[in-house]
């Protein structure tokens, strides 16, 4: 999956939520300053290319709309992220949340529980 640069996840951001918008509308719930309505139509544009969004045409302007939810993005940079920096091992992550005390047995615990249970529901 490509991913977003940081100017292009905030504009992802506000289509996520706002669902379908116009340039104009987007540039309005950016903070100040206000970048120029052509490098925000530029960054849209690019999103256009790369698949992540669309447009409906509205005679000669065009109000466009995410083709992939932000859970999905999530997941894939998720995935992507742990391929490039763990060689694709979830226990890697795991483990290190585990030895950075940044998991508690608790959340182990459900996590396989989870586990447990989406195997068992797989194999029914």
């Amino acid at each position: 999956m490509k991913r977003l640069t940081k100017r292009e996840e905030e504009l992802m951001n506000i289509l996520w939520e706002k669902e379908a918008m116009f340039v104009k509308e987007v540039i309005q719930l950016l903070p100040d300053p206000k970048p120029h309505y052509n490098t925000i139509s530029t960054i849209i544009r690019g999103l256009e290319e790369k698949g992540f969004i669309d447009h409906k045409q509205y005679g000669n302007t065009h109000r466009y709309f995410a083709l992939i939810s932000k859970d999905d993005y999530g997941k894939g940079t998720m995935k992507d992220f742990i391929s490039k920096y763990f060689n694709h091992s979830y226990s890697s992550v795991v483990s290190m949340f585990v030895e950075e005390e940044e998991i508690s047995t608790e959340e182990i615990k459900k996590l396989i529980e989870q586990v447990e249970s989406s195997s068992k529901n797989q194999n029914d």
